[in-house]
C-alpha cells in the first residue's frame, strides 16, 4: 500500500473519481455476486477484519465469511436492495468476538457492494431521530428567507455531529459556490458570504454529490486500502463506487483539505427537484468519525431543507409569473388597440419595463428605433440589434454580462450590462430589447480562485491559502429570472400572433381592394365613355351654332357660345385628369433607369412650346439618374415645370431653377421660381385634389396637377412639399430614394 500519489489538477476534470480502486480504511468492503454466494473483490484491509487471508476471502462463499446466521439475515435483507443503487443499512453484525459493525449494501454493475464500518456507541441524539427531525421542521417553518433556512440547517447539523464548522454552500448557475449559512465554534475560520470557484468542485464531483447524498472523510491522513483484484473478475472493469460511503478520495481533494487546515469533513447534498442545489459541508480540526445513523439523520435534515427551499423559491417564482402574466395581458391590450404593435409597446413604457423589471427597452423595426427608459444611444442600439440578427440565432437571447459576448457594449456598460432580447422577425429585422444597468459588486472569495502553477514542473495544485480574497466585479447586471425569460418568449409569440392576424386582415382587405379596383375600372370606363361623348357634342354643336349664326348673333351672344365651348373643353380635361389620377394610384410601377437630365430637357422643350413669346431663364443644375417609372416621373416633372411657367406669367423675365442634393440615402429635388408665390398658411391645400390658391380666371388649370405630383412621388417611396411667400416666388420639393452604391448616384 502506498500513500496518495502527487495530484495533477490538469486532468482533474477527467479523473474517474467514481472508480478510484480503493477505499478509506475506517471500514472494509466486499464486492459479492448478485446472488450473495461468493466474494469477487475485497479491500486490502478486509482480511484483518474477517480473520481470513486474501486468498481465503476471494472466491469463497459469503456464508463462510460471515457465518450462517449473519449470512442468512443479510441475504434476506439484501434481496430487497433498490436497483437505483441507493445504499441501505442492512443490519449490525459481529464477526467472531470483534466489534459491532454496520453492514451497508447497494447494487452496482450486476454485483452487490457490502461495506462494514464501526457501529454507533449507543449514544444517539436525545429523544431519537424523530425528535431531531420534528424540532428542525418546526424551526425551518418559522424561517422567512432562504438565508434564514440555511443558517438554521447549519446550526442543527453542527449540533448533531459535533463538527467545528458547518456551512451551507449554494451552487450558482456558473458552478461557483456561495456560503449562505454557517455555524462554528471559532476553531476554524469563518467563510460566511464567501464565494468558491467552480473548479473546487468539478462537474463530475457535483454529479457524484447528486447521485450519492452522503460523503464522509473521517481522517484526511488515511492510507487507502486498495481493492483486490483491481478489476471485477466478472466484468473486467473497475467497480463503480459512486454510492459507497467508504469510497477513496481524489488526491487533489486530499491536498485541498490539508491546505484548508481540516483533518475531517462530511458533506450532505441538498437536492431541489432532483438537481444539486447545494451542500451542507462540515469540517473538523482533527480526525472525526460520524456513525451511519447520525449521517442518515443529517441526510433527512438536508431533505427537509431542500423541500423548504423549493417551497419558498417556487412560491416566489409563482408570484413573479402571475405578475408577468398580468403585465403581459395589459401589453397585449395596448398592442391590439394601437395601429401597430411597436406603437402599442412604446406608448406604455411603464408596462414595457416592468414586464421584466428592466431599466430600459428598445424596439427596432424596419429601420425605426424606439427607446424608453435608460438605454444606450440610438445608433448603439441599432449596432447591437444588427449583431443579434447576424450572430445570435436564438429567438430569445439573454445575458447578464453583455460586454463579454459583445465587446462594444463596454462603452455603455453602466446603462446596459444586462440584455434580454426577442427576435420577432428575421425577414424584416424586428426585435424587442430590454436592458439592465451595471451592478458593481465586491465578491469575497475563500482564497484567490486562480490556481498557482509550480515553476519547476508546471504541475497545478489547489491553492494553499484560503484567506479572504476580494474582487470587484464590473460590467455585470442582475441576472434575468427564468420566469422573465419565458415571459419574453410569450410576448414574442403574442406579437407574432398579432402580426399574423393583421397579415390575414390585410390579405382579406387586398382581396376586397382588388374587387373594388375592378369595379372602379369599370366605372372609369363608363365615365370616360358616357361623359366624353356628350361633352364632345356640346363643343361641336356650340361651334357649329356659332359659325352658322355668327351674322345673326350679337357680340354678347357670341360670347355666350365661347363660354359654352371653353367650359365644355375644361370639363373634358377635368374628366381626363381625374381618370389619370385614379389610374396612377392603381397601376404597377414599371421601374427603369431614368436620366433626369434628359427628362427635364424634353419636358422643358414641350412646356416652352406651349408658351410662345415668354421670356424664361432656366437655371438647371446637374441631376442624377434614378430608378423609377418613366411615364409617372414625366407626369410629375411636367406638372411642376408647367406650374412654374404658368405662375411666373406676370414677370417680364421668369427665372426657374431646378436642382438636387443628396444625403441620408435620398435625392432631394427642387423647382424654384420667381412667380406670384402663395401664402404658407394654405400650403397643406396645394397637393389636394381641386385645391387652388388662385382664381381660375387668372391662372388656368384643373387643380389636380400637384395632387398627381404627390401621388407619383409617394408611389416611388418619397415625399413632396412646398415653400413660398406671396409675390415672392415658390419652391416645390420632392425626394426619391438614392442607391446605396455612391457610384450609381450620379452628380447631384
Amino acid at each position: 500500500m502506498s500513500r496518495h500519489p502527487e495530484p495533477d489538477l490538469s486532468s482533474c476534470e477527467q479523473e474517474a473519481i467514481h472508480a478510484p480502486g480503493s477505499i478509506q480504511p475506517h471500514g472494509a468492503l466486499l464486492v459479492v455476486s448478485a446472488t450473495f454466494l461468493n466474494v469477487l473483490q475485497a479491500s486490502a484491509n478486509a482480511p484483518s477484519l474477517f480473520g481470513l487471508s486474501m486468498p481465503e476471502l476471494l472466491g469463497s462463499e459469503l456464508s463462510s465469511v460471515l457465518g450462517p446466521e449473519q449470512f442468512e439475515a443479510l441475504r434476506e435483507l439484501g434481496a430487497r436492495l433498490p436497483a437505483s443503487g441507493e445504499p441501505v443499512l442492512l443490519r449490525a453484525v459481529r464477526i467472531g468476538s470483534g466489534p459491532v459493525l454496520n453492514a451497508i449494501g447497494h447494487r452496482t454493475g450486476g454485483a452487490v457492494v457490502l461495506e462494514f464500518e464501526p457501529g454507533a456507541d449507543g449514544t444517539g441524539p436525545p429523544g431519537g431521530l424523530h425528535s431531531v427531525v420534528a424540532a428542525f421542521i418546526a424551526k425551518v417553518q418559522a424561517a422567512t428567507t432562504v438565508a434564514d433556512l440555511a443558517q438554521r440547517a447549519a446550526t442543527e447539523v453542527r449540533a448533531l455531529t459535533g463538527f467545528d464548522r458547518a456551512l451551507v454552500y449554494r451552487f450558482e448557475p456558473d458552478g461557483t459556490g456561495v456560503v449562505v449559512g454557517e455555524d462554528g465554534n471559532g476553531r476554524l475560520p469563518s467563510y460566511r458570504g464567501h464565494r468558491f470557484p467552480a473548479s473546487d468542485i468539478p462537474k463530475q464531483a457535483r454529479e457524484l454529490y447528486r447521485r450519492n447524498r452522503l460523503r464522509l472523510i473521517p481522517d484526511v491522513a488515511y492510507v487507502p486500502a486498495e481493492l483486490v483484484p483491481a478489476l471485477n473478475p466478472v466484468t473486467g472493469e473497475p467497480v463503480d463506487l459512486s454510492h459507497a460511503a467508504l469510497r477513496s478520495v481524489s488526491p487533489v481533494h486530499v491536498e485541498y483539505m490539508r491546505n484548508m487546515g481540516t483533518a475531517a469533513s462530511m458533506s450532505v447534498s441538498v437536492l431541489k427537484d432532483g438537481e444539486l442545489w447545494g451542500l451542507i459541508s462540515c469540517h473538523h480540526h482533527a480526525p472525526k468519525v460520524v456513525p451511519f445513523e447520525s449521517r442518515t439523520t443529517c441526510d433527512i435534515l438536508a431533505q427537509v431543507l431542500a423541500l423548504q427551499v423549493a417551497a419558498r423559491e417556487h412560491a416566489a417564482d409563482y408570484e413573479r409569473r402571475v405578475e408577468i402574466q398580468s403585465v403581459l395581458t395589459r401589453l397585449l391590450a395596448h398592442m391590439a388597440r394601437a395601429d401597430d404593435y411597436v406603437s402599442g409597446l412604446l406608448a406604455h413604457p411603464g408596462d414595457l419595463l416592468g414586464f421584466v423589471r428592466a431599466a430600459g427597452a428598445a424596439v427596432v423595426s424596419d429601420g425605426r428605433t424606439g427607446l424608453v427608459g435608460r438605454t444606450p444611444g440610438e445608433e448603439q442600439v441599432r449596432h447591437l440589434a444588427a449583431w443579434l440578427f447576424r450572430e445570435q440565432k436564438r429567438e430569445v437571447y439573454h445575458t447578464d454580462a453583455l460586454s463579454s459576448a459583445f465587446p462594444p457594449a463596454r462603452e455603455y456598460a453602466a446603462d446596459a450590462s444586462g440584455l434580454l432580447a426577442v427576435s420577432v422577425s428575421k425577414l424584416h429585422p424586428t426585435a424587442v430589447l430590454w436592458f439592465r444597468p451595471e451592478v458593481i459588486e465586491t465578491v469575497r472569495w475563500g482564497g484567490d480562485p486562480r490556481k498557482a502553477v509550480e515553476p519547476v514542473t508546471g504541475r497545478l495544485h489547489p491553492r494553499k491559502s484560503f484567506e479572504t480574497w476580494s474582487q470587484t466585479v464590473r460590467e455585470t447586471a442582475a441576472p434575468w429570472l427564468p420566469s422573465e425569460v419565458e415571459g419574453a418568449g410569450e410576448l414574442r409569440n403574442a406579437v407574432l400572433g398579432i402580426v399574423l392576424r393583421k397579415a390575414e386582415e390585410m390579405a382579406a382587405l387586398n382581396v376586397e381592394l382588388q374587387r373594388s379596383n375592378r369595379e372602379l375600372e369599370a366605372f372609369s370606363y363608363s365615365v370616360s365613355h358616357d361623359l366624353r361623348a356628350p361633352l364632345r357634342h356640346i363643343v361641336g354643336y356650340a361651334e357649329l351654332l356659332k359659325e352658322a349664326a355668327r351674322d345673326k348673333l350679337a357680340a354678347g351672344e357670341l360670347k355666350y357660345c365661347d363660354t359654352i365651348i371653353e367650359s365644355s373643353i375644361y370639363a373634358g380635361k377635368l374628366v381626363d385628369n381625374l381618370l389619370a389620377y385614379s389610374r396612377m394610384g392603381r397601376a404597377a410601377l414599371d421601374r427603369t433607369r431614368v436620366d433626369l437630365n434628359a427628362l427635364v430637357r424634353e419636358v422643358r422643350a414641350e412646356v416652352m412650346a406651349g408658351a410662345p413669346g415668354r421670356q424664361v431663364r432656366w437655371e438647371v443644375g446637374p441631376l442624377p439618374a434614378v430608378e423609377g417609372d418613366l411615364i409617372m416621373l414625366r407626369l410629375a416633372v411636367q406638372n411642376l415645370l408647367s406650374n412654374a411657367v404658368k405662375y411666373t406669367k406676370p414677370r417680364n423675365e421668369a427665372v426657374i431653377e431646378i436642382g438636387c442634393h443628396t444625403d441620408a440615402g435620398a435625392h432631394t429635388f427642387h423647382v424654384r421660381d420667381n412667380g406670384v408665390g402663395f401664402d404658407m398658411r394654405y400650403r397643406d391645400k396645394l397637393f389636394g385634389v381641386f385645391q387652388r390658391l388662385h382664381r381660375w380666371e387668372d391662372f388656368e388649370g384643373t387643380g389636380i396637377g400637384l395632387a398627381n405630383v404627390r401621388r407619383v412621388v409617394e408611389r416611388h417611396g418619397g415625399r413632396a412639399w412646398a415653400e413660398g411667400a406671396v409675390d415672392r416666388g415658390a419652391t416645390f420639393y420632392f425626394t426619391l430614394p438614392a442607391p446605396s452604391n455612391d457610384e450609381e448616384r450620379g452628380t447631384c
